[in-house]
Order: structure tokens, then sequence, then C-alpha cells
């Protein structure tokens, strides 16, 4: 007798890397497996179930009506799945739970590291897989389950509903200079050294400049901090920045100097983000060893370095 296909949480997880990716490659990419690994999966929760989910003809591929039903269903057992997982990982019962965390850069330094040695020792239980990255790209991942929690920069608006959003620091943008060139010179003679508008930090540098009607001579758009903050102390130009970028490259900052924005302020909130509900207190509980950090590491240090970016500083309420 030949033994009844069953329903399986790996099955709903690759029906569901399908139904958001379009296609069974990709949804392959994302899981880690070959594409025959998930076609073999997609089919065995449609034997399961008795009906096709997927219109296997259509580019991207889309779902049925049963496919579009089912998804409800199958997001809710995958999310009260990890919530078991969470629960139990933050009880300390010895249970496996791999924690999807990503980072933007300007972590990398100090917070990123001593955020995961105390997380190692509070879940006990738990494996823990980093990824760095820009933020709409980390965003993007957090919406396809791709990772569990990510630290980002704020976007314009956020999405009602599907996350939950804690706040964790506010910091301005900044103006820095080749060490010792007279103001004159830093603001006429001097061209702008732009960090990447690829990125949402340098997309809202560009429009606050537009903003303000300042268009800066440019030759260079780079997204290394090391690298710009190199150019920098070496004479070849100016940049904005924020106090964290400065944070990632300290080696030069006896190469430049610091200053306010020479036209109207522009600052950047960062926040740690998680699908609503599903990891229960764990992300308020990283989101505060978080907060910690950035004040010990970050914005301590910056205030004694420049006492006058009054704008630094945490943020807390949940959003």
């Amino acid at each position: 007798m030949s033994e009844t296909p069953r329903l399986t949480l790996w099955g709903i997880e690759s029906f569901l890397a399908v139904a958001e990716e379009g296609a069974i490659s990709a949804a392959a990419r994302r899981l880690g497996v070959s594409p025959s690994a998930v076609s073999q999966q997609l089919a065995g929760i449609e034997a399961a179930l008795g009906a096709v989910l997927v219109d296997r003809a259509s580019r991207p591929m889309g779902l049925t009506p049963a496919g579009a039903m089912f998804r409800r269903h199958a997001q809710v057992i995958l999310n009260a799945e990890a919530e078991a997982r969470a629960d139990l990982a933050v009880a300390d019962l010895s249970v496996s739970m791999t924690l999807r965390l990503g980072m933007i850069e300007d972590f990398d330094a100090e917070v990123t590291p001593a955020l995961l040695t105390t997380l190692a020792r509070e879940l006990k239980g738990c494996r823990f897989l980093l990824e760095t990255g820009a933020s709409h790209r980390l965003l993007d991942q957090l919406e396809s389950r791709a990772l569990d929690m990510v630290v980002t920069a704020d976007q314009e608006a956020h999405e009602e509903g599907w996350r939950e959003v804690h706040p964790l620091m506010v910091e301005p943008f900044v103006a820095v200079y080749p060490k010792g060139l007279s103001s004159q010179k830093r603001r006429d003679d001097l061209p702008l050294i732009q960090y990447t508008v690829r990125h949402l930090m340098g997309r809202q540098i560009a429009a606050h400049l537009a903003r303000q009607n300042f268009r800066p001579a440019h030759r260079f758009e780079l997204d290394s901090y090391s690298a710009i903050l190199a150019m920098v102390a070496g004479g070849e130009g100016w940049t904005i920045l924020t106090p964290l970028a400065l944070h990632h490259a300290a080696r030069f900052r006896d190469g430049i100097e610091v200053a306010p924005l020479p036209f109207a302020p522009l600052q950047r909130s960062l926040s740690l983000s998680a699908r609503s509900g599903v990891l229960r207190e764990i992300p308020a509980q990283v989101a505060g060893h978080l907060r910690g950090l950035v004040a010990t590491k970050v914005i301590g240090p910056a205030l004694k370095d420049w006492p006058w970016m009054k704008e630094l500083q945490l943020s807390g309420a949940v959003r």
C-alpha cells in the first residue's frame, strides 16, 4: 500500500517561496537548495491537498485560486511554527532555532560582533545566520521571509500590519573636510565625493542637496565609507556622511575635520524590524541590547569628539 502524501513544514515553506518569488529557480536560490528539491516539495504538497496550487504555464508563475486560498493558511502555519521555536528558545529548552539577522554595514565595526556575543549567551539553543547589506535589500528579504529580523535605516513610510518596528537611534548628517583647510577652500574649491545613490542614504543626501538648490561639483560616487574618507583625508574633496560612517572608518579620523552641514540640517533614523508577532519578545530583546551597544560604542565616543552633535541620540518607542 502506498503511503498517503502528507503536509510538511518544508513543503509549505517551499510553496511560499515559489509563490513569493514567481519561479522555482528563484525559490531554490532563496532556500539554498536545488530546483528539483523545490519541485519535489511543491508536487508533494499538491498531492497532499489534492489540488493544483501553482500555474506553471505562466511567467512569472502565478497561483491558482486554490493556491491563493492556501497561501493565507500556509503563512499562518509557518508563523505559528516560528513563534513556537522562539518561545522555546527564550525559555532555554535546548530547542534548535536559526535566527536569521540582517544588519546594515554601519554596525560592522563593533556593534554587530558584540550583539552576537550577547545573544549567543542568552539564546543557548540558537544558531545565528548574519547577512549585511543595504537597507532596502534587507527589508525585501524580511518581507520575503529570507530573514527574521533586520536593522536598517528607516524608509520614508512604514508599511502597516506586516512588521513591527523598534526604533534604535537618530543621527545627523555631517560635512567632512580634509584637515586644516580654510572654510572658504572647503566650500568653493573642493569637489563633493558622493555616497552612492544606489543606496537609501545616498538618495537621502541627493534629495536634500536638491531641496537646498545646492549642486556642488563632483567626480566620484562611491559605496565605501573607507574609500570616501581616505580620499577626503588625502585632500581630494569633501563629503556628507553620518557619525556611524565615521565610526565605521575610524582610522581616517586624524586626517579629517567634521562640521555641521553648511545648509539646512538632515538626519536619519535606524530601527530594528521583524514580522509582526512571529518572534514574540525576541525583537524587543535584541533592540534593547542594540540601544545599549549604540550608546556605549557609537554615541558616547562621537559626542566626546564632537559635542555639538545634539541630534545624535537613542530612540525607543515601538511603532
